[in-house]
């Protein structure tokens, strides 16, 4: 079968000489579609299901990098994960840390000369596949070189979570916080015994917490270590929790699946 392959940008010429090079050096490549978002790009990656994915890190609504996250936790089913190159126009600490983690990734202008080791390293890829390689494990290695490894100073540390409930502001430890969980604009503070909303973002709240106690577990919720009483794999081998005073069962993306390895 010939080898398949989705470009998500969201600059139409861009997206269009990605394309044109790519099948100029390589002919047996079929594009199957551009989206124009990450949002897209996701959707159309689990209903086409291409062997090589094209992610620009920068797009409106949800980055690349957010993108090949939430891909991670969606995938499912017997095709193999997509290899993925992400695409930038800044040479910054997200190229630095790809190349540590040996990703593959082309800055733009696209360049035909540099463009054609990334097809080439791509085939060598798809042709390892049959030897056992597996994308997804590679992508994963990626996206946890770029996961923030170091702790809030103690001054911008978040120790108590100030939320609005009607005309009161209640003031709750940090440390008894079982969960954050993104809910569209707001963020939901879930304790033990109550759920109240915050304006914040979870990528703003995120930075300020103790990461000795903090964790994210997938795209949109952050638990509190402490709280994990046990890790179990599901019927369809996917990782969940299982939280002290709460009978939610959170998912762990393959990304962050490491931290609760037995030790």
């Amino acid at each position: 079968m010939k080898p398949r392959a989705l470009i998500a940008e969201d600059e139409p010429i861009l997206a269009a000489t990605l394309a044109r090079i790519l099948q100029k050096l390589w002919p047996e490549l079929e594009i199957l579609a551009t989206a124009a978002n990450g949002v897209a790009a996701v959707e159309q990656a689990l209903d086409l299901r291409p062997d090589v994915l094209s992610f620009d890190i920068r797009m409106p609504g949800q980055t690349g990098i957010e993108a090949a996250e939430e891909l991670l936790e969606r995938w499912d089913g017997p095709a193999p994960f997509p290899h993925v190159v992400f695409v930038t126009a800044y040479d910054d600490y997200a190229v630095q840390a790809f190349e540590q983690a040996a990703a593959d990734y082309v800055l733009k202008p696209v360049n035909e000369t540099r463009l054609a080791r990334t097809v080439e390293r791509l085939q060598g890829l798809l042709a390892g596949r049959r030897e056992g390689s597996d994308p997804l494990d590679q992508l994963v290695e990626r996206l946890q070189a770029l996961l923030p490894n170091d702790a809030p100073p103690a001054a911008a540390r978040l120790d108590f979570v100030r939320a609005a409930v009607g005309n009161v502001v209640r003031m709750i430890p940090a440390d008894e916080v079982v969960y954050f969980q993104a809910a569209d604009k707001y963020v939901c503070v879930a304790t033990a015994d109550s759920d109240v909303l915050i304006r914040v973002p979870l990528r703003e709240l995120l930075p300020q917490l103790d990461p000795k106690l903090f964790r994210q577990i997938n795209r949109s919720t952050v638990v509190n270590l402490a709280c994990v009483t046990s890790a179990v794999r599901d019927s369809v081998g996917k990782l969940q929790l299982n939280l002290r005073s709460r009978p939610e069962k959170p998912r762990v993306s393959p990304v962050y699946a490491h931290l609760f390895r037995q030790m």
